[in-house]
């Protein structure tokens, strides 16, 4: 009788494979880069049709963004999603967007008593609407979740994604980060915000290359810090070629061959920045497929800072 063990599994790694946009003027991630063409999305007319009826603002963003994000990455045609949906997972990130529609109920019972509510706007009260509506709209039966902790959300947000291909709870992972506008959101951000919605698709190496799909980039490294170097130190230390960050005035900042803070002029990211910077990311690694980049969201004022590290398709290890 054999005494071996069986090999363990190999280790999965998760690659970026499909990126899309649902941002006021913008049309591709490359233009997160500076270079914006005419045209782009425009929530005014973007945000209508059947498919978004009866649905929260930050919903219909997401749902706009999902799409585009998915045929990148070969997996959205005329029949709707291609992907496996049983094992397709949706993770959201947003600080804000059911802000407007709490403030609306609770501004409808001081008036009204609970008497005046409608049961179809109920559901847009419930933190993880976001990501059930996308779900439930291409039959994405994978985990689902919410995340909702401030100004890290966006890239702990891509940190779980990972680590649901990682651990093989899913074979693929749409992550979204979505922002919408409105009075109450003014308001407690102090500024306008985004108004918009940005989404990545993750999947294990080689499952895209088996079907065709180019690999955008690789996610190397995820990690919270208490402070900017220690979040860098645990995702992987190394210096990479661009730095995307909207505090590069940091002492703990590393050496970088560029510094870019993507979300410049497109108005509150809050959840959203740290995927805002994901995107732009893939789109520079679309440009130098042998650099990496590093996004980082948080201050040392705050509970703690993230840092992703994303790896062009020719890098060498």
């Amino acid at each position: 009788m054999s005494t071996a063990h069986p090999a363990a599994p190999a280790a999965r790694t998760a690659e970026v494979t499909g990126v899309g946009l649902a941002v006021p003027g913008l049309t591709l991630p490359d233009e997160l880069l500076g270079t914006v063409r005419e045209g782009g999305f425009d929530p005014v007319t973007g945000l209508t049709g059947r498919d978004l009826r009866h649905k929260d603002r930050a919903s219909r963003l997401a749902l706009r963004a999902a799409v585009p994000a998915l045929r990148d990455a070969g997996l959205f045609g005329d029949g709707g999603y291609r992907g496996p949906g049983d094992t397709t997972a949706v993770v959201v990130s947003t600080n804000t967007g059911i802000l407007e529609s709490v403030c609306t109920f609770a501004d409808t019972i001081a008036r009204d008593t609970v008497l005046g509510l409608s049961p179809l706007g109920l559901p847009q009260t419930s933190s993880n609407v976001i990501a059930g509506s996308v779900a439930m709209a291409h039959g994405l039966r994978g985990p689902n979740v919410t995340l909702c902790n401030g100004p890290t959300s966006g890239l702990d947000a891509l940190y779980w994604a990972r680590a649901l291909i990682v651990a093989g709870r899913a074979d693929t992972v749409l992550v979204i980060g979505v922002e919408p506008a409105g009075d109450s959101v003014t308001k407690l951000l102090g500024a306008p915000a985004l108004d918009g919605a940005v989404a990545l698709v993750l999947e294990p190496a080689g499952r895209a290359a088996a079907r065709g799909t180019a690999v955008r980039a690789t996610v190397t490294g995820c990690a919270r810090g208490a402070d900017l170097a220690a979040a860098i130190a645990r995702a992987g230390g190394h210096t990479p070629d661009l730095w995307l960050t909207s505090d590069a005035a940091d002492p703990g900042a590393p050496s970088a061959e560029s510094v870019l803070d993507a979300a410049t002029g497109l108005g509150a990211a809050s959840g959203a920045l740290g995927l805002l910077q994901a995107a732009a990311g893939v789109a520079h690694l679309d440009e130098h497929p042998d650099h990496s980049v590093l996004a980082t969201c948080g201050e040392d004022g705050d509970d703690a800072v993230s840092a992703v590290y994303l790896a062009g398709p020719q890098r060498t290890p």
